[in-house]
Protein backbone atom coordinates (compact mmCIF):
# COMPACT_ATOMS: atom_id res chain seq x y z
CA UNK A 1 0.00 0.00 0.00
CA UNK A 2 1.43 3.74 -0.82
CA UNK A 3 2.05 6.35 1.13
CA UNK A 4 -0.76 8.33 -0.56
CA UNK A 5 -3.44 5.38 -0.14
CA UNK A 6 -2.42 5.19 3.80
CA UNK A 7 -3.18 8.69 4.15
CA UNK A 8 -6.40 8.25 2.23
CA UNK A 9 -7.62 4.83 4.28
CA UNK A 10 -6.81 6.81 7.55
CA UNK A 11 -8.90 10.46 6.15
CA UNK A 12 -11.81 7.79 5.00
CA UNK A 13 -11.73 6.34 8.68
CA UNK A 14 -11.67 9.12 10.73
CA UNK A 15 -14.47 10.63 8.60
CA UNK A 16 -16.54 7.99 9.74
CA UNK A 17 -15.71 7.86 12.76
CA UNK A 18 -16.62 11.16 13.15
CA UNK A 19 -20.15 10.45 11.39
CA UNK A 20 -20.78 7.89 14.05
CA UNK A 21 -19.77 9.60 17.20
CA UNK A 22 -22.58 12.71 16.22
CA UNK A 23 -25.11 10.19 15.86
CA UNK A 24 -24.14 8.41 19.09
CA UNK A 25 -23.71 12.18 20.76
CA UNK A 26 -27.05 13.48 18.96
CA UNK A 27 -28.87 9.99 20.37
CA UNK A 28 -28.04 10.66 23.93
CA UNK A 29 -28.17 14.70 23.70
CA UNK A 30 -31.20 15.28 21.81
CA UNK A 31 -33.40 14.34 24.20
CA UNK A 32 -35.71 16.94 23.35
CA UNK A 33 -38.89 14.83 24.63
CA UNK A 34 -40.11 13.10 27.70
CA UNK A 35 -39.48 9.72 28.12
CA UNK A 36 -42.12 7.31 29.03
CA UNK A 37 -42.55 5.83 32.02
CA UNK A 38 -40.58 2.82 32.59
CA UNK A 39 -43.54 0.26 32.78
CA UNK A 40 -44.77 1.48 29.51
CA UNK A 41 -45.48 -1.46 26.84
CA UNK A 42 -43.34 -1.37 23.86
CA UNK A 43 -45.75 -2.86 21.91
CA UNK A 44 -44.98 -4.43 18.17
CA UNK A 45 -47.23 -2.55 16.02
CA UNK A 46 -45.79 0.59 17.21
CA UNK A 47 -42.44 -0.30 15.67
CA UNK A 48 -43.80 -1.78 12.45
CA UNK A 49 -46.86 -0.60 11.78
CA UNK A 50 -48.47 -2.04 8.45
CA UNK A 51 -48.40 1.13 6.72
CA UNK A 52 -45.44 2.69 8.07
CA UNK A 53 -42.93 3.63 4.92
CA UNK A 54 -40.60 1.48 3.45
CA UNK A 55 -37.21 2.26 1.66
CA UNK A 56 -37.15 -0.43 -1.29
CA UNK A 57 -39.10 -3.60 -0.59
CA UNK A 58 -40.07 -5.86 2.09
CA UNK A 59 -36.86 -7.92 2.49
CA UNK A 60 -37.03 -11.86 2.43
CA UNK A 61 -35.96 -12.46 6.04
CA UNK A 62 -38.06 -11.50 8.66
CA UNK A 63 -35.32 -8.83 10.15
CA UNK A 64 -36.03 -5.22 10.11
CA UNK A 65 -34.21 -2.68 10.13
CA UNK A 66 -36.03 1.00 11.84
CA UNK A 67 -34.89 4.20 12.11
CA UNK A 68 -37.21 7.11 13.96
CA UNK A 69 -35.55 10.43 11.95
CA UNK A 70 -35.95 13.98 12.00
CA UNK A 71 -34.93 15.47 8.59
CA UNK A 72 -33.94 18.17 10.11
CA UNK A 73 -31.47 16.44 12.15
CA UNK A 74 -27.64 16.73 11.60
CA UNK A 75 -26.76 13.10 13.03
CA UNK A 76 -29.74 11.98 10.77
CA UNK A 77 -28.10 13.62 7.90
CA UNK A 78 -24.84 11.73 8.78
CA UNK A 79 -26.00 9.03 9.15
CA UNK A 80 -28.09 8.65 5.73
CA UNK A 81 -25.36 7.57 3.47
CA UNK A 82 -24.25 5.21 6.11
CA UNK A 83 -28.25 3.72 5.81
CA UNK A 84 -27.72 4.04 2.43
CA UNK A 85 -24.60 1.63 2.14
CA UNK A 86 -26.10 -1.09 4.15
CA UNK A 87 -29.57 -0.92 2.47
CA UNK A 88 -27.07 -1.86 -1.16
CA UNK A 89 -25.71 -4.35 1.05
CA UNK A 90 -28.27 -6.29 2.53
CA UNK A 91 -31.29 -5.42 -0.42
CA UNK A 92 -33.38 -8.32 -0.53
CA UNK A 93 -33.01 -9.64 2.47
CA UNK A 94 -33.75 -6.77 5.12
CA UNK A 95 -36.78 -4.73 5.55
CA UNK A 96 -35.83 -1.17 5.73
CA UNK A 97 -38.50 0.66 8.15
CA UNK A 98 -38.68 4.60 8.26
CA UNK A 99 -40.68 6.44 10.98
CA UNK A 100 -40.93 10.18 11.39
CA UNK A 101 -39.68 11.87 14.84
CA UNK A 102 -39.74 15.42 14.48
CA UNK A 103 -38.24 17.24 17.42
CA UNK A 104 -39.94 20.67 18.72
CA UNK A 105 -36.48 21.84 18.70
CA UNK A 106 -36.52 21.73 14.91
CA UNK A 107 -38.27 24.56 13.33
CA UNK A 108 -39.11 22.94 10.09
CA UNK A 109 -39.15 19.24 10.55
CA UNK A 110 -42.23 18.62 11.26
CA UNK A 111 -43.02 20.64 8.38
CA UNK A 112 -40.18 17.88 6.36
CA UNK A 113 -41.78 15.46 7.68
CA UNK A 114 -45.29 16.34 6.07
CA UNK A 115 -43.95 16.84 2.49
CA UNK A 116 -42.33 13.72 2.40
CA UNK A 117 -45.34 11.88 3.46
CA UNK A 118 -46.98 13.61 0.89
CA UNK A 119 -44.72 12.73 -1.78
CA UNK A 120 -44.89 8.95 -0.27
CA UNK A 121 -48.44 9.45 -0.84
CA UNK A 122 -47.86 9.72 -5.05
CA UNK A 123 -45.47 6.74 -4.42
CA UNK A 124 -42.66 9.19 -4.27
CA UNK A 125 -41.33 8.46 -0.61
CA UNK A 126 -37.93 7.79 -1.30
CA UNK A 127 -37.69 10.56 -3.88
CA UNK A 128 -38.23 12.95 -1.02
CA UNK A 129 -36.58 11.11 1.35
CA UNK A 130 -33.53 11.90 -0.53
CA UNK A 131 -34.06 15.30 -1.26
CA UNK A 132 -34.38 16.31 2.31
CA UNK A 133 -31.09 15.24 3.09
CA UNK A 134 -29.60 16.22 0.30
CA UNK A 135 -30.67 19.57 0.43
CA UNK A 136 -30.42 19.46 4.24
CA UNK A 137 -27.53 21.85 4.79
CA UNK A 138 -29.66 25.23 2.84
CA UNK A 139 -32.80 25.04 5.14
CA UNK A 140 -31.59 23.28 8.80
CA UNK A 141 -31.31 25.31 11.61
CA UNK A 142 -33.57 28.16 9.68
CA UNK A 143 -36.30 29.85 11.71
CA UNK A 144 -38.12 30.69 8.93
CA UNK A 145 -40.99 28.07 7.34
CA UNK A 146 -39.60 26.53 4.19
CA UNK A 147 -43.34 25.43 2.72
CA UNK A 148 -42.38 27.12 -0.32
CA UNK A 149 -39.42 24.95 -0.64
CA UNK A 150 -40.89 21.73 0.12
CA UNK A 151 -43.43 22.39 -2.60
CA UNK A 152 -40.63 23.09 -5.25
CA UNK A 153 -39.00 19.88 -3.97
CA UNK A 154 -42.36 18.55 -5.17
CA UNK A 155 -42.30 19.85 -8.32
CA UNK A 156 -38.64 19.01 -9.35
CA UNK A 157 -39.78 14.98 -8.80
CA UNK A 158 -42.81 15.60 -10.49
CA UNK A 159 -45.56 15.11 -8.17
CA UNK A 160 -49.44 16.35 -8.71
CA UNK A 161 -49.28 19.78 -7.34
CA UNK A 162 -52.94 19.71 -6.39
CA UNK A 163 -53.02 16.81 -4.77
CA UNK A 164 -49.53 17.59 -2.86
CA UNK A 165 -50.76 20.91 -1.42
CA UNK A 166 -54.19 19.24 -0.40
CA UNK A 167 -52.36 16.29 1.52
CA UNK A 168 -49.59 18.94 2.66
CA UNK A 169 -52.21 21.04 4.33
CA UNK A 170 -54.44 17.95 5.36
CA UNK A 171 -54.99 16.72 8.88
CA UNK A 172 -54.80 13.20 7.93
CA UNK A 173 -50.86 13.68 7.16
CA UNK A 174 -50.19 15.76 10.42
CA UNK A 175 -51.99 13.28 11.86
CA UNK A 176 -50.41 10.48 10.32
CA UNK A 177 -46.76 12.45 11.63
CA UNK A 178 -48.09 12.45 14.98
CA UNK A 179 -48.72 8.66 15.26
CA UNK A 180 -45.22 7.72 13.62
CA UNK A 181 -44.25 10.70 17.19
CA UNK A 182 -46.34 9.00 19.68
CA UNK A 183 -45.24 5.47 18.83
CA UNK A 184 -41.28 6.34 18.96
CA UNK A 185 -42.11 8.23 22.33
CA UNK A 186 -44.31 4.89 23.59
CA UNK A 187 -41.04 3.11 22.51
CA UNK A 188 -39.12 5.30 24.46
CA UNK A 189 -37.46 7.34 21.48
CA UNK A 190 -36.12 10.93 22.82
CA UNK A 191 -32.77 11.90 20.24
CA UNK A 192 -32.67 11.33 16.44
CA UNK A 193 -31.80 9.34 14.85
CA UNK A 194 -32.84 6.30 16.73
CA UNK A 195 -32.42 2.73 15.63
CA UNK A 196 -34.03 -0.58 16.09
CA UNK A 197 -33.48 -3.87 14.56
CA UNK A 198 -35.98 -6.64 15.20
CA UNK A 199 -37.75 -4.91 17.52
CA UNK A 200 -34.63 -4.41 19.81
CA UNK A 201 -32.90 -0.62 20.02
CA UNK A 202 -29.32 -0.72 18.61
CA UNK A 203 -27.15 2.03 19.38
CA UNK A 204 -24.05 2.25 17.04
CA UNK A 205 -20.53 2.64 17.99
CA UNK A 206 -18.42 2.47 15.00
CA UNK A 207 -20.06 2.06 11.13
CA UNK A 208 -18.94 -1.64 11.58
CA UNK A 209 -21.69 -1.89 14.20
CA UNK A 210 -24.12 -1.78 11.40
CA UNK A 211 -23.22 -4.88 9.90
CA UNK A 212 -22.28 -6.54 12.32
CA UNK A 213 -25.88 -6.35 13.87
CA UNK A 214 -27.53 -7.25 10.47
CA UNK A 215 -25.59 -10.28 9.85
CA UNK A 216 -26.39 -11.45 13.80
CA UNK A 217 -29.96 -10.89 12.94
CA UNK A 218 -29.81 -12.81 9.60
CA UNK A 219 -27.84 -15.61 11.37
CA UNK A 220 -30.69 -16.41 14.03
Amino acid sequence: MSKQTKITAVVAGLVIAAIVALIVASSRGEAERPAPAADTPAEENALTRPDARMLGEKGSSDVTFVEFLDFECEACGAAYPIVEDIRKKYAGEVTFVVRYFPLPGHFNSERAARAVESAGRQGQFEAMYSKMYETQATWGEARTPHDDLFRSFAEEIGLDMKTYDADYASEEVAARVQRDIDDGTELGVQGTPTFFVDGEPFQPQTAEDFDRVLDEALAQ
